[in-house]
């Protein structure tokens, strides 16, 4: 019986002892200090053991390793981590814009710069000093498409109307090179372009074709800016009071507890990322109907609105419209002889020289593999499928954000058992609160005012509504920078240079208000004073006359 009661006695002074040594390791901080300083903290005034936490103002009040230095010093580290985990979760996302929005910049850029080459040198090898002496109206042109392209205040209508215009004037005057006409006169010509049609079919189609795929690829380009710049704002996350000490008592209140790599509850983690996220998650409606439309537009890209197909073979469209209008030369001037007067006749010697004296070269494009080849090293094609993937995976990205930052990168520890529930190790209890702002009412982890909604978070919404907007009118070949200009009414022929019963009327209706046109009043001026704009006539007659074999070469092929 004594020798019973003695190995009893034993055995709870040995289980004594190892209590006291397991309580006296709990309450040792060194894992705290070590941690601590990894954190770029001093460990000066930092306990070596647990210290009684009634000074405590975020974490709990029991014994703890941290003084409320330690715990202040936390807070900040807690909200610095904090932007980190968002800036770092939208990384990839906000990169994806950043980099395909350069792609498709060089990538259009590349395309007019190589299309203004290809025509210029076409021209060139095949009329030389006549043609760069008179290439002003092709090089306003591509000028103004590019400019349009960039964001300046260019009606693409207005513009392309100007060039047909100016062209019809060079070639009116060579065609009938017998007669002096004035600065009122070519303006008589001008305002009667659309009526006239000199051109043929060729500027209307070629209209339709350059505004839908110019409207479609600067929006397009314009999304990828605004999605860049709307991304990059709202990663640059505003850490509010509320979430703070949330974030503090998540991720730091551990140390306090001698715990320093005990990670949250996954549950926990929701409810604090969602509550501190509340109005990041409130943009997701308006980012998703962003994400559709740029789809939509992009598959215009690849489709009817594909501006590689546009530019590239834009060269030979503008010669068939000259060619057009050699056909109908005599009828064309008939028309403009009736509507704007006889002209006066030159002088005796004063008429233009024969074409064969002195030209006798051949116009020739460019062959398909002797193009140059954009700065992207793609096609447009290529360029829309790649986005389109990344754009796809964006989506939902706002509302998802809480979620991802608990769960793909680690921040919450997935054992239900074995995690930080915001008092001790054990279990999380609470349900996890939906996304967005108004759901936040009833957060357990966070103190969020429902009433007062971010206003930044607020505007960049607002800057989506307006590209999305934007994007929709895109879709369907429509640009909104202008207004209506069809109250602008009619324009008058009066003061032309028109005879005595002359017809003025040129009704202009459009989508798009006009806009300042390209200042042609050196090029008037030269006309009316007789200086020497000779070449450019005669340079477009033996384009028209040159032309017909490769056009119809072209013809067959099709």
């Amino acid at each position: 019986m004594r020798w019973t009661l003695q190995v009893a006695f034993c055995i709870a002074s040995v289980l004594l002892s190892l209590s006291s040594a397991a309580e006296s390791k709990a309450r040792s901080c060194s894992e705290v200090r070590q941690a601590y300083s990894a954190k770029g903290f001093s460990l000066v005034d930092v306990p070596h053991q647990e210290i009684s936490g009634e000074h405590l103002r975020f974490c709990p009040q029991g014994y703890t390793c941290c003084t409320l230095e330690m715990e202040e010093n936390l807070n900040q580290q807690s909200k610095l981590d904090f932007e980190n985990l968002v800036e770092n979760s939208s990384q990839s996302m906000r990169t994806t814009f950043v980099t395909r929005h350069k792609k498709f910049d060089e990538f259009f850029l590349e395309l007019l710069d190589n299309s203004e080459k290809s025509l210029n040198s076409m021209f060139t090898r095949t009329y030389g000093k006549l043609y760069m002496q008179n290439s002003g109206v092709f090089q306003d042109l591509f000028t103004e498409l590019k400019r349009y392209y960039t964001g300046g205040n260019v009606n693409l209508e207005e513009m392309l109307n100007d060039f047909w215009s100016r062209l019809l004037e060079h070639m009116f005057q060579l065609l009938n090179s017998q007669y002096h006409f004035s600065e009122d006169y070519l303006e008589c010509i001008s305002k009667h372009t659309e009526q006239l049609k000199p051109f043929g079919d060729v500027p209307r189609k070629l209209k339709a074709q350059v505004n839908r795929a110019f409207i479609a690829a600067r929006t397009f380009v314009q999304g990828l800016t605004v999605g860049r710049e709307v991304a990059n704002r709202v990663a640059k996350v505003n850490v509010f009071p509320g979430c703070r000490v949330a974030l503090t008592r998540m991720m730091y209140c551990p140390y306090c507890r001698g715990l320093p790599g005990l990670r949250p509850c996954q549950n926990y983690c929701r409810n604090v990322m969602r509550g501190c996220l509340a109005n990041q998650a409130d943009l997701d409606t308006e980012w998703n109907l962003f994400i559709d439309a740029m789809l939509l537009v992009a598959d215009r890209l690849q489709g009817p609105f594909n501006i590689e197909a546009v530019i590239e073979p834009i060269d030979i469209k503008i010669s068939e419209a000259i060619m057009i209008m050699q056909d109908n030369s005599m009828q064309v001037s008939a028309k403009v002889f009736q509507g704007c007067g006889q002209p006066k006749p030159l002088g005796v010697g004063r008429s233009a020289r024969g074409i064969a004296d002195v030209f006798n070269a051949r116009f020739r494009p460019y062959p398909p593999e002797e193009r140059p080849t954009t700065a992207a090293g793609t096609s447009l094609d290529r360029l829309v499928v790649d986005i389109k993937g990344k754009l796809k995976e964006s989506k939902r990205f706002w509302s998802n954000l809480p979620d991802d930052i608990c769960t793909t990168v680690k921040l919450a520890e997935p054992d239900e058992e074995q995690c930080w529930n915001s008092h001790i190790q054990g279990r999380y209890f609470p349900e996890v609160v939906k996304e967005g702002l108004t759901n936040q009412l009833n957060n357990p982890e966070v103190n969020v005012d429902i009433t007062r909604p971010d206003t930044f978070i607020r505007q960049q919404i607002m800057a989506l509504r307006v590209m999305t907007n934007k994007l929709k009118n895109a879709y369907n070949g429509n640009d909104i920078n202008f207004g209506d200009s069809s109250d602008e009414g009619s324009t008058s022929g009066s003061g032309s240079g028109c005879s005595d019963g002359c017809t003025t009327e040129f009704v202009y209706v459009g989508t798009e208000a006009p806009v300042i046109g390209a200042d042609r009043s050196d090029e008037r001026t030269a006309v009316a004073t007789g200086k020497s704009l000779s070449p450019a006539p005669s340079l477009l007659l033996v384009m028209a006359v040159l032309l017909l074999p490769h056009v119809a070469m072209q013809n067959q092929r099709r």
